[in-house]
């Protein structure tokens, strides 16, 4: 199932009633499905880049569960969101060996070099910031990870040319 926002250049940007429309069709599938909230809540942020009042009421009616509940979940877990994020996200690792290695420097340094809080977009769109407890990668600490790539033993001079990376990256692998 197709589950994409195509956000390249020159690629069809999907509309709002288009990505409802997949939404639709998830929601058609899980409808029954016991469990199905946080699967259902984590392809719609996919659909979507984040999860919008329109997809969590449409969410929370065709699951048949309080609205309540499905903000309290996407509330709950720092992986759900309800502001549009960047391209890129980028992750600092704040758990116990990332932190004592220089994870909150880490941290800092890229508050400088984005000029963002955590939980914040560039205003190009193109890196949003926030912070996660623990990757499982203690032995590389610290740790960041930017989308679904893990960069070990960062370093604050290290920041300028791993951004780089994304920012030069062909439009096609930023998709």
């Amino acid at each position: 199932m197709a589950t994409e926002n195509l956000t390249c250049p020159g690629c069809h940007e999907a509309t709002q009633e288009e990505l409802l429309a997949q939404l639709d069709d998830v929601l058609e599938t899980y409808a029954d499905v016991p469990g199905a909230l946080i699967p259902v809540l984590q392809i719609a942020q996919a659909i979507f880049g984040y999860l919008p009042e329109t997809a969590l009421r449409k969410i929370s009616v065709a699951l048949r569960k309080p609205y309540s509940e499905v903000a309290g979940v996407v509330g709950f877990y720092s992986y759900f969101t309800t502001v549009p994020r960047g391209r890129h996200l980028v992750r600092v690792c704040l758990g116990t060996a990332c932190y004592v290695r220089g994870g909150k420097e880490v941290l800092a340094a890229l508050k400088t070099a984005l000029r963002i809080e955590v939980a914040e977009t560039t205003s190009d769109q193109f890196f949003s910031l926030d912070v996660a407890r623990c990757f499982g990668a203690c032995g590389l600490a610290p740790v960041i990870t930017i989308d679904d790539d893990v960069h070990q033993r960062v370093r604050p001079p290290r920041l300028a040319r791993i951004l780089e990376q994304y920012r030069q990256a062909p439009a096609e692998e930023q998709s």
